[in-house]
């Protein structure tokens, strides 16, 4: 039993509906609120049979399963000559950035080394100056 129905009857009863509209309504009275009607709306009634509901509710599933995955199916892999492309560009691109540091690196050794020079060319005068001086 089942809400007090006998699922092994077919056939249901007058009393039994009214019994069940009655539960329904004092259900209703302990959560309307007052811009909501006094009776308790009818439920509405599916002529379908349990499969139909049942299966609609399984193609509706499986429609939110489909669109969900759609625009992953839609990326398409990449054929041979777009991938050998592509490692060709990203090798190009590892040459051109080793090229840069190479050349950075250049740059400051060669300002390093000029700096060095300065330094000890100027510290070689100032006190050559100093010993004029005396």
């Amino acid at each position: 039993m089942a809400d007090g129905v006998d699922l092994s009857r077919k056939f249901v009863s007058e009393s039994e509906i009214e019994e069940r509209r009655k539960k329904r309504q004092e259900e209703w009275e302990k959560v309307r609120k007052p811009d909501d009607p006094e009776e308790v709306p009818e439920e509405e009634y599916d002529p379908r049979s349990l499969f139909e509901r049942l299966q609609e509710q399984k193609d509706k599933k499986q429609e939110e399963y489909e669109e969900q995955f759609k625009f992953k199916n839609m990326v398409k892999g990449l054929d041979e000559d777009e991938a050998h492309f592509l490692d060709e560009v990203s090798r190009q691109q590892c040459l051109v950035e080793k090229q840069r540091r190479d050349e950075e690196k250049q740059e400051l050794q060669e300002y390093r080394i000029s700096f060095h020079f300065c330094s000890t060319h100027t510290l070689s005068h100032t006190t050559f100056e100093r010993l004029l001086d005396f």
